[in-house]
This record gives C-alpha cells, structure tokens and sequence, in this order.
C-alpha cells in the first residue's frame, strides 16, 4: 500500500513538536504542522519512510521520515517527523521544509526500551542512506520541486 503514493511530494512550515528527538534519542526531527499531517493520505501507511529533504532554499539532503503514532510515546495525534541526515548549526523552526518521500522502509512498532529504539532508528537512518545512492532514487534529489522560483525565498 505504501508504494502507490510515491513519491510523495510535501512542503510545510517546521513547528515545535515533543522536543524529544534531540533531547532524549539525539536524533533531531522537523514536525509538521497538524494542517500538512492531515493533507496526508488517509490510506498512507504508517511506518518509516525516505526521501529527500530540503529546508528553504537550502541544499537537499537525504532524510529518513516517520508517519505514525509513535507507540513508544503512546501519541494521541498522528504525526509525521522528518529527521534530515545532516548536522545543522541551529533549529529551523517557521522555515519551510519541502520533503519527497520516495521509499519505505518498515511498519511502526512499539520497543521495549529507549535504547532499542534509537538503534532501530540508527538502522534506518544506514537503510536510507544506502537506497537514496541508487539511481531512481538519486534522480529525485535534483526535482525541480526543491527549486523555489526566486522571490519565494521564505524567512529570508
């Protein structure tokens, strides 16, 4: 079911979420806001997702993006949280993030320690990085989505 909707093409503004990403699993995540989760598919399946990821009108970069509920938290509203394979210097909140998802990675499960679920999302993150160097998905990285005309530069 994931696969039909690829790629998917998003573009949102990064609010605050949990504040839990760099704090407690030192993997930080850009949320979406609760507007851009509900233009999702209704039928997208929840899981672990790559792609790219491109903050205004930065450089692309490979991301790994998780859609779900996050049953280690036991969330109530459904999230999508996009941890972008790259060290900034400082948090991108009101930027605009504009992602491609182009592939999926594995269902959303529960673990049964923080510990187990950072190195499950540490895999993920190897996971991704090895399907975004091949060819159909590197392609994806140069779409001319990632290209705000001039002008739109956004928080400029």
């Amino acid at each position: 079911g994931a696969m039909r909707h690829l790629p998917y093409f998003c573009r949102g503004e990064v609010v605050k979420g949990f504040g839990r990403g760099s704090k407690q699993l030192g993997i930080p995540t850009a949320n979406f806001s609760e507007q851009v989760v509900e233009s999702f598919p209704s039928d997208i399946p929840t899981g672990i997702y790559y792609g790219w990821a491109c903050v205004g009108n930065g450089d692309v970069h490979k991301m790994v993006l998780s859609i779900g509920w996050n049953p280690f938290y036991k969330n109530i509203k459904k999230s999508v949280e996009t941890h972008i394979i790259h060290t900034f210097k400082e948090d991108f909140y009101g930027e605009v993030l504009s992602i491609v998802i182009t592939g999926y990675i594995r269902p959303e499960k529960n673990f049964d320690s923080l510990d187990a679920l950072i190195s499950a999302i540490q895999e993920d993150i190897e996971e991704a990085k090895r399907q975004l160097d091949l060819p159909e998905h590197l392609k994806l990285k140069e779409d001319n989505f990632f290209h705000l005309p001039e002008g739109k530069i956004v928080n400029n």
